[in-house]
């Protein structure tokens, strides 16, 4: 899956020579919440409102299944702590966009992350579409009872088959301050994809290397690293911008974060508040400015928040890009519309995320797509926060079992919620009850 196949085609005889040093090169780049190689077709229907609509079982072809990390056991909803209490009056639309997600058909392309087997999840969906057997939304026990009539939990365990427990962040959609034109305080571009990024499939050529992806550009007949944020700024050949932030720390942030919103203040669309949404990025991996800070006697490491990163910025504006530069990580955008305020940007999984109802998960623990029963605290407490949230987003710092990074929504209190939340937790599965233990595509 790419665009510049045949480029790299012509490149070939140039590509092994150079292939440690791009491996090495490339990474899944920085912390951001949306899988740079999901490779999920965009077929618009994940973000409507509208009826749901499930083919036939016939309709969806299969693929290989692909193992999946941990162990699954079985349990009953009596040992997930906390289940009864979950309010579920506002899940019902997003596991209606989430089914949308799962009926579409899986590629089986390995360099892709985890879904979710859609045969697997067929008569549920149908189930979930038909006004006879789907529930009163409005009423959480009727939403509860058509969950544990149709879907079973299975606890997550490490392979060794202890159960799984790891540590549960935070992340939420931030709004930033821009312009279309570069001018005044809006001096910090956010990028769309450059004409000349190459995007390898590796395992399309060899076999061996199935499942690897790499970035990269031609120069002459070779494959490169592609140009790190430090490079491609000093470049003088830097590509379009979607728009420009009017704070270098905001923006750093919200590369971070992977999507956010832009109130343009002045220029084109005046008053507008768009959403820029992650494209792609350079391949390079992410150095957190927080540890450069650190080293550097800057900043103690405990206190390199994003308020005090903000603080430093402010004081020291002429060593703001030589902190920028240390991270080499670079994230390109696309403009997308805001059809609904409430509803999130689309995650990995190609669906609209959900205020404390999506999560970002290792998918090769647990698939894209798959219902989650999460178990940790609030944010900095002991307040238990357990509910029903959805995989449908990853991040290159999620990793491992039970490792998840939990959505809070847009603006700045859903921030600071984010910022504070470093907690322990565990995870159990949903998955249909005639499927057997959960399993990959």
């Amino acid at each position: 899956m790419t665009p510049y196949f045949g480029l790299i085609q012509k490149a070939r005889p140039a590509l092994l020579g150079g292939l440690v040093v791009l491996l090495a090169a490339c990474s899944t780049g920085p912390a951001v919440k949306v899988d740079q190689s999901a490779g999920i077709p965009d077929t618009g229907t994940a973000s409507s409102d509208g009826p749901l609509v499930v083919p036939a079982l016939s309709a969806l072809p299969d693929t290989a299944a692909r193992p999946l990390s941990g162990k699954f056991v079985a349990v009953g909803f009596n040992e997930l702590p906390g289940w009864g209490s979950d309010d579920l009056r506002n899940v019902w639309a997003t596991f209606i966009r989430n089914c949308r997600g799962l009926m579409r058909p899986t590629s089986g392309n390995l360099a892709a992350s985890a879904r979710s087997a859609p045969r697997a999840w067929q008569p549920v969906c149908a189930a979930a579409a038909d006004p006879a057997r789907a529930p009163n939304i409005k009423d959480a026990e009727s939403v509860r009872r058509f969950i544990q009539t149709w879907l079973a939990p299975w606890r997550l365990q490490t392979a060794d088959g202890k159960p799984a427990s790891n540590t549960v962040t935070g992340y939420y959609e931030p709004l930033v301050m821009g312009s279309r034109k570069q001018g005044g305080p809006h001096q910090w571009p956010l990028y769309t994809v450059p004409a000349d990024l190459l995007t390898i499939d590796l395992g399309k050529m060899y076999p061996e290397l199935a499942g690897k992806r790499v970035r990269g550009k031609l120069d002459g007949n070779r494959v490169v690293p592609y140009d790190s944020r430090a490079t491609l700024e000093a470049s003088g050949r830097q590509p379009p911008a979607v728009v420009f932030v009017n704070d270098p720390v905001d923006n750093f942030f919200l590369q971070v974060q992977g999507s956010g919103r832009v109130q343009l203040v002045d220029g084109p669309g005046a008053g507008q508040t768009i959403r820029v949404a992650y494209a792609d990025h350079n391949g390079h991996p992410y150095v957190s400015i927080g540890k450069w800070l650190a080293d550097k006697n800057e900043l103690p490491l405990a206190q390199t928040s994003m308020q005090n990163i903000r603080e430093w910025a402010k004081r020291n504006p002429k060593r703001v890009q030589e902190m920028l530069n240390a991270n080499p990580a670079l994230v390109f955008f696309k403009e997308e519309p805001i059809i609904d305020p409430e509803i999130g940007p689309k995650g990995a999984f190609g669906v609209p995320l959900m205020a404390q109802r999506s999560i970002a998960v290792d998918t090769t623990f647990v698939p894209l797509g798959a219902p989650v029963f999460l178990a940790t605290t609030q944010p900095a407490s002991a307040q238990p926060l357990n509910r029903l949230v959805f995989a449908q987003d990853t991040g290159t710092a999620i990793k491992g079992a039970a490792r998840a990074d939990f959505y809070w929504g847009f603006g700045e209190v859903a921030g600071n919620m984010a910022g504070r939340m470093k907690q322990s937790g565990q995870m159990w599965v949903l998955w249909p009850k005639q499927a057997g233990a959960p399993s990959a595509r």
